[in-house]
């Protein structure tokens, strides 16, 4: 039977933090992008309190949950956890996320206030302000054992570290983060450090999608592009700056129109 709670249970508080894998659910606003579902293993995860839960996000080749979060008007964000062992369970976190990046005073005092142990290819700290918690049965999930955290994610980054330290520049994390994390695949921008690089060091952003379906422009919920919104938006403040200019003249010349309106009617009435 499920069950809904508006923060973690003290039944299932425990149970979170001893799960090994979670996935992360996160969708842009326009009804034309894509809904983006992410695996994360090992310990890189917890929570502040029944309401607050924060994971620590490593680089890897896409950015979805990060410009997700950063689209304005956007945020929401859902984690779930399964039970592969013991008893069947399914939890869901339901919430708006947060983005604090690497190099950020945020960041940083986060680090340094919850004793967090960053690693090369640490990219973003990312916490979720929960909202509604669920927990359903799972009776389908099948049974895993746990062997253990693969090692090749940290061991890439870790080598790539090393080979800038060693004076080859072009293996910095910016400009990684600026080849594949500036831009999400329907077009959002996503780490600002990558953007940021991107345009110093002129790294051209990889392309995520291929085909008829890939986006031309990203759309908002109301289906114009954003070059179509700055398009309309200076529109309206040309036709604005009109109106305040020539205001006085429009209103004489309605004066003057309605006068010789009048002036025909009753001449015409005679």
């Amino acid at each position: 039977m499920g069950a809904f709670y508006e923060t973690i249970p003290e039944s299932v508080y425990q149970w979170i933090l001893q799960q090994k894998v979670f996935w992360v659910a996160t969708a842009p606003l326009s009804a034309a992008g894509h809904v983006n579902v992410s695996p994360k293993g090992g310990e890189y995860f917890g929570l502040l309190d029944d309401h607050t839960f924060w994971y620590h996000d490593l680089t890897g080749s896409g950015n979805e949950t990060i410009s997700h979060l950063l689209e304005p008007g956007n945020g929401r964000i859902t984690i779930q956890f399964n039970a592969f062992e013991g008893p069947p369970k399914i939890v869901r976190l339901w919430g708006h996320g947060r983005v604090l990046e690497n190099g950020t005073d945020a960041f940083q005092s986060f680090v340094k206030r919850n004793n967090v142990q960053i690693i090369p290819g640490t990219r973003t700290i990312i916490i979720v302000d929960i909202h509604q918690v669920g927990s359903s049965c799972g009776f389908s999930v099948p049974y895993y054992d746990f062997k253990d955290f693969r090692p090749i994610l940290n061991n890439h980054f870790a080598s790539k570290q090393k080979r800038f330290e060693e004076g080859k520049l072009e293996e910095s994390m910016d400009r990684y983060w600026a080849y594949k994390n500036a831009w999400s695949m329907d077009g959002l921008p996503g780490l600002r450090r990558g953007l940021a690089a991107g345009e110093r060091e002129k790294v051209a952003p990889i392309q995520k999608m291929v085909g008829p379906l890939a986006p031309t422009a990203y759309r908002n919920g109301q289906g114009f592009s954003v070059g179509q919104v700055i398009i309309i938006a200076l529109l309206s403040m040309m036709v604005g700056i009109l109106i305040a200019t020539y205001a006085s003249d429009l209103r004489e010349g309605a004066s003057n129109w309605q006068s010789r309106g009048l002036h025909s009617f009753m001449s015409a009435g005679k």
